[in-house]
């Protein structure tokens, strides 16, 4: 694993994370600081594959990012993009909720969610929007067809103005109740 990295018009594909440093250190505005050099090998070292940018003083980042690339020009012309993941591998790295969600399973599911209502004052007559909890028992196909169906029963009912939070957020929660008989 390369790391790629820029500030400005500097930018290096190092092999490991003491080129990195010692890079980084050759760049007096940055001011590399023993925390900052903690989290670029914490960075190097894990897990995590998105890129990251550190701040040096407002609105001015340097960016590291990891990368299979060989050289700078496979790096530029994209050609070591990471390989698509399989079904499997993509099961399993999605966030158990997450899975659970499309999971189909006929029955009773059990289903709560947070949304901004619309609500009239009556001594204005203006209106604003009020944090509302909503809680149904649907029968539902999986978790995704119970938010739909509490979605539908709620926009015939409440102020067409209201914010119904997405199925994947944390403001839905959704429970498996058993199947229906």
């Amino acid at each position: 694993m390369n790391l790629y990295i820029r500030y400005f018009d500097n930018e290096i594909l190092v092999s490991n994370v003491d080129d990195a440093i010692d890079f980084l250190r050759s760049i007096p505005e940055i001011g590399l600081t023993p925390e900052l050099e903690t989290d670029v090998r914490e960075y190097a070292n894990g897990e995590i594959y998105y890129p990251k940018r550190y701040k040096v003083r407002p609105r001015v980042y340097f960016i590291i990012i990891k990368t299979e690339a060989a050289t700078m020009l496979d790096f530029k012309q994209k050609k070591a993009l990471r390989p698509p993941m399989n079904d499997t591998a993509r099961k399993e790295s999605a966030p158990p909720a997450l899975a659970r969600l499309n999971e189909e399973c006929p029955g009773w599911y059990e289903g709560s969610l947070d949304f901004k209502r619309v609500v009239m004052i009556p001594t204005t007559g203006k209106h604003e929007y009020r944090d509302t909890h909503f809680v149904a028992a649907v029968k539902a196909l999986s978790g995704l067809d119970a938010y739909n169906r509490i979605i539908d029963h709620l926009r015939g009912r409440v102020d067409n103005r209201s914010q119904f939070p997405s199925a994947k957020g944390k403001n839905f929660k959704f429970k498996y109740l058993g199947l229906w008989k």
